[in-house]
Formats: structure tokens, C-alpha cells, sequence
């Protein structure tokens, strides 16, 4: 049964429904300052001190949609974005890309600390870090919306007293009043959290017991239960397996706010986009439909760009060769000729379309590892747990690798799938059986915390130079880096003034310089590129040794995986059908899922 909350505002509701449709006064609302805030959940990330952001509100003060003009965004004394348009429809759901490092992190902190002109109606949830760690269980941290409902009755009052100018607003606070409501919010909440991979037992268990990656997923839950005007999620799927990132991307695609994503994954941003956001040189170029569309339509306008370009530069070669060869000449061909430079001025004046600039492409490489006879790890009758008192994450395992093994690694969260790798690098002993590897194997593990060895005062061609003394020569290092698509002031400037992508880079340049006969990816892709990720593929297809692979990113298991593995209920399975069939498989138990939910959310009213 609904509260007596519940009730009131239902029939507020339909009071203020009787005044919808009902023309507004205009207002001039070109240049409105709003007073900054910060409604992102856990704090800045990006030093304030060093960012400098302007912009104009360019929409109606109650619009559902956002438009920013003149929007620049400085940041350390580099521009970002100069004078470019931001504009945010509602029910829209964008997709935020561009290069390593060009100030996509950095727009979305200005944007949830409202550094921009944005009204105060538009609630602002910005996920870049993982809740705190307290004693309230991870339920009661995602329901914890006091605040929020207390600043939507507070809003509902000021709205009631503009009667019909802001009624369309007040009818949609009234929805996410109802939303909230504490009637139903425990179900919510809990079929969220079981969505992003929580058992019963950990939605009860306090914040402060689970890790980072966990403390996020809490975040992200916190994001999707509140539903804000504006989400802006920065690679939400950074922590996730691939079951929860199936679930987020369905859970995604029917947001009817305002969504902003920064996310590497082409497969995640086909699924959940309907707008597509090219951050590059300093503007904002908007697309309509996914990323694929994105691809496309992109390609045609620089064809048709080109085309244009190339014509106005024969145009211009033909009145110039007229020009110096009739210029002094007979009073008619001087005439001519001077006829012809004020078309070229005007040309000028009006502005001459620019020459398509491809962005850099990056070549990643693995050296030449050499051959070692299969198997190179031979896995025999293999179990393995952290403790005694703690369950076998695997039991009697047993299988071989070589340097033509390309396996992909799936399978829900705490399967064990990072702990396969480090058993197999020998990070972790097994239990019982045994783990063989070859005498002169060379195993390179990548996993996020490898950034967490970087020095970050030293730069990337200090640190290199550092870890390998041998190399006397700096052209040497920096063409190894150079690789990595690391240049410049980049390769000599302190570690930490890059973004977390190019400290990846420098990272891959790490491990790749130890000319590794297997590698063991886990989770390569966090806070790379799209072009980048491609790079690290082709890299994979041209390398000579073995890959055993832990990722969320289904294109990039569809670039290089020969071999699907299955790490659940203590085995490893092999997948009969590819990677594109395995998400199929998590589509249909998301699908099922999400209707049991639904019955249940039912009954219970």
C-alpha cells in the first residue's frame, strides 16, 4: 500500500497535471549566473585551484534541457575547450570520447561541481569515486536519500507558488518523490545492488569490509537508485565483470534523464547510447545515434570535407597562377586579374573549410620473444583457497598452455578469475597439485595496481631509465616510449601530471620492454582509449607468445580471444561459442532476472 506521503503527493500531482499545456511568459534567460555548488558524491579528484571553467546558460531556467554556450575550460594553464556549445537534452544518454588526457575527466568534475551556469532544479550525481567506508551496511548506503527527498519537498513548495510556468517541473518532482518513496525503496535498492553482483549477505555487510572496486560498485548503486537530472558516469564498468557490465548496459538504456559516459567500450557505448560527444581540439562535436553510427557518420562528413577542401585549393592554385601571369598584363586580363583577388579575399573573409587532421594513430609492440616446446605451463590436478577456513575458489584443476594459447577468461566476480592468473604467474601457491612452468619462462602480469610502482616525481623517460640501467642511450628509451604513444613533453614532464591513460602507456612500455613470453592481462583496457585499445589488439595479434586474458571489454575478447574459459563453481569450462554468444547467454539471465524483479516489486504493492 502507498505511504500517506505517498498519497498527498499523488494528488498534488494531479492537481498540478490540470495546469500542464498551458502557455508560459517568456523569459530571457541568455545569461543567467547560478552560484556554484557540488553535488557529486565523494569529493573532488581534479585539484579546483588549477581549473578554470566559463560558460553561458544558453536555456529556459526550467528546462529539462541544458545548453551551454562560450563553455572553455582551462586547466593548469592548457585550454581544453574554447568557446564551444555543451547542450543536454533530456532523455538522452551520451556518450563521452576522445583521446588519453584531452579533458573528458576534467569536464565532467567542472560539470558536477557546477562550475558552469547550470540551475539549481538539476540535481547532479557525479560517480568518480568509491563511497566511503563506514559502519552502515552497503543497503542502507545506497537507500540513505534523505537529503535528496528533503531538497525535492522543498523544491515541490517554491514550484507550487509559480503555478503554471513551472508545472511541468513540479510534475516531475512529484515522480521522483514517488521514486524515493521508502514504501518500495528497499526492493529497489536491493535488486540494484544484486544487479552490480551483491549477494544477501554483503548488502548487509558494512562499507568499511569491502574493498575499493566494491566501495564503487556501492556508488554506482547509490547513482542509479537516486536517478538525478544529470548522471555523469566516469568508466563505470572499470570495476565490473562482464555479467554486471551486461546488467549496467541494460539497466542503462532506459535512463530517461540526462546520462554522460566516459567509457573505452565501443560494445558498451553501441548499447547504452543514443548521442555520441567528440571531445578534440577544443570543441564539443555532437553526433546523433551510438558509436557506430558515430564511426560512420563521421567519416562521411570528413569525405565531404576533403572533397570541399581539395575543390576551394584548385580554386584558389588557379587564381593565383591567373593572377601572377595576367596581373600586369593588358588593361582587360589586369582587370581580370583583379576581379580574381577579391574572389580570393572574400573566399578568405567567409572562411576556407579546413584540411581533415586524422588523429595520431599508435603502433604498440611486443618485441620478439623467441620459441620454448609446449607446454610452457602444465596446470596438474591443481585446488586452491586463501585459508583453511575459507571455501576452494578451484578444485583438481588440469590443463597445459604454450605460446599459442589466446584464452579469454569469463565468469561473475570472485569466480577467481584474477586469482588464476596470479597462481599462474606464481604470485600464489596452490593448495594441492601442482603448477609447472618452463625453466626459461618469462611471464609479464598486467593489472591496475602496476601504476601503483610509479614514481610519480620522476618522468616516464627518468623511470624507464631507472628500471633499465643497461640502456645508456635516451633516443633509445624514448623511441620505446614514442611507442607507446607517449611524445614529446609527455615522455620528460613528471608522472603525475599525465592522466591515468598515459600512465597506463608508460606501464605497457614497462612490461613490453622485458620481452615477456606469456602475458596475463587483467583488465587491460581501464583508462584507455578506443584508439589506443585497438592499438594494445593489433599488438596482441602480432605477438609471438602465449595470452590469458580478464576483461570486461567484449571487443577487445572478440579482437584477440581464440578460446572462451568459463571460471565458475570452483572449475574452469571451456565456452562452446564465442564471446558474441556468451553475452547473448548473460542478456537472457539479465532479461529473466529483471522480470522476476518485477513481479516482485508488484506483489509487494
Amino acid at each position: 500500500m502507498p505511504s500517506e506521503a505517498a498519497k498527498k503527493r499523488q494528488a498534488k500531482k494531479k492537481a498540478a497535471a490540470q495546469s500542464r499545456g498551458k502557455p508560459k511568459p517568456a523569459v530571457n534567460s541568455s545569461n543567467v549566473a547560478i552560484e556554484n555548488g557540488d553535488n557529486a558524491s565523494n569529493g573532488g579528484i581534479l585539484d579546483v585551484s588549477s581549473r578554470a571553467c566559463t560558460g553561458v546558460l544558453a536555456s529556459h531556467p526550467l528546462s529539462k534541457d541544458l545548453k551551454i554556450e562560450n563553455f572553455s575550460i582551462t586547466f593548469h594553464g592548457v585550454e581544453l575547450l574554447k568557446d564551444t556549445k555543451l547542450e543536454l537534452n533530456s532523455g538522452r544518454r551520451y556518450g563521452l570520447i576522445g583521446a588519453n588526457g584531452c579533458g573528458k575527466s576534467t569536464m565532467l568534475m567542472s560539470i558536477g561541481k557546477r562550475e558552469i551556469p547550470i540551475p539549481e532544479h538539476f540535481d547532479i550525481f557525479h560517480l568518480h569515486g568509491e563511497i566511503e567506508a563506514s559502519d552502515k551496511t552497503a543497503l542502507q548506503s545506497v537507500m540513505e536519500v534523505d537529503e535528496e527527498r528533503h531538497r525535492l519537498e522543498l523544491e515541490a513548495e517554491e514550484l507550487a507558488h509559480l503555478g503554471e510556468d513551472g508545472a511541468d517541473r513540479l510534475m516531475e518532482v512529484y515522480e521522483r518523490l514517488e521514486e524515493l518513496d521508502s514504501s518500495h525503496a528497499e526492493v529497489t535498492a536491493a535488486e540494484i545492488l544484486h544487479g552490480l553482483g551483491f549477494t544477501a549477505l554483503m548488502q548487509q555487510t558494512a562499507t568499511k569490509n569491502f574493498s575499493g572496486g566494491w566501495r564503487m560498485r556501492i556508488a554506482l548503486a547509490r547513482a542509479l537508485f537516486i536517478k538525478p537530472s544529470i548522471l555523469l558516469l566516469d568508466e563505470p564498468t572499470n570495476h565490473l565483470d562482464l555479467d554486471a557490465c551486461v546488467w549496467l548496459e541494460e539497466e542503462l538504456k532506459n535512463y530517461k534523464r540526462i546520462l554522460v559516459i566516459i567509457s573505452h567500450s565501443q560494445d558498451f557505448l553501441n548499447g547504452v547510447c543514443t548521442n555520441i560527444i567528440h571531445m578534440t581540439r577544443g570543441q564539443l562535436k555532437s553526433y546523433g545515434g551510438n558509436y557506430d553510427s558515430y564511426v560512420k557518420t563521421r567519416a562521411e562528413l570528413e569525405e565531404n570535407q576533403m572533397k570541399q577542401y581539395n575543390w576551394e585549393q584548385d580554386q584558389i592554385k588557379n587564381m593565383k597562377d591567373y593572377i601572377a601571369r595576367f596581373g600586369h598584363g593588358s588593361a582587360k586580363l589586369a582587370r581580370q586579374a583583379q576581379s580574381k583577388e577579391k574572389v580570393l579575399a572574400k573566399m578568405s573573409a567567409g572562411g576556407l573549410t579546413e584540411k581533415v587532421v586524422k588523429d595520431r594513430s599508435l603502433s604498440f609492440y611486443f618485441p620478439d620473444c623467441g620459441k620454448l616446446p609446449p607446454p610452457v605451463i602444465s596446470v596438474q590436478t591443481m585446488s586452491f583457497r586463501y585459508a583453511d577456513d575459507k571455501p576452494y575458489i578451484y578444485k583438481n584443476l588440469d590443463f597445459g598452455m604454450d605460446l599459442d594459447t589466446r584464452v579469454a577468461l569469463v565468469g561473475p566476480n570472485g569466480a577467481g578469475k584474477s586469482t588464476l592468473l596470479k597462481l599462474i604467474e606464481g604470485t600464489l601457491t596452490p593448495t594441492d597439485g601442482l603448477i609447472r612452468r618452463h625453466g626459461h619462462l618469462k611471464i609479464c602480469r598486467y593489472h591496475q595496481h602496476l601504476q601503483d610502482m610509479l614514481e610519480l616525481d620522476l618522468s616516464a623517460l627518468e623511470f624507464m631509465m631507472k628500471c633499465f640501467p643497461e640502456i645508456k642511450e635516451d633516443e633509445v628509451m624514448r623511441r620505446s616510449i614514442g611507442r607507446y604513444g607517449l611524445t614529446g613533453k609527455q615522455q620528460i614532464c613528471p608522472m603525475r601530471n599525465l592522466s591515468d591513460g598515459q600512465r597506463c602507456r608508460v606501464v605497457f612500455a614497462w612490461l613490453a620492454f622485458q620481452t615477456p613470453h606469456l602475458l596475463l592481462l587483467d583488465e587491460p583496457t581501464n583508462h584507455l582509449d578506443m584508439e589506443t585499445i585497438d592499438s594494445l589488439a593489433e599488438a596482441i595479434l602480432d605477438f609471438e607468445g602465449g595470452l590469458l586474458l580478464v576483461s570486461h571489454d567484449f571487443r577487445l575478447i572478440s579482437q584477440v580471444a581464440q578460446e572462451i574459459w568459463v571460471c565458475e563453481k570452483e572449475t574452469v569450462t571451456p565456452w562452446k561459442g564465442d564471446i558474441v554468444s556468451y553475452k547473448e547467454e548473460l542478456k537472457k539471465k539479465v532479461t529473466k532476472e529483471k522480470a522476476k524483479a518485477r513481479k516482485a516489486k508488484t506483489n509487494q504493492r
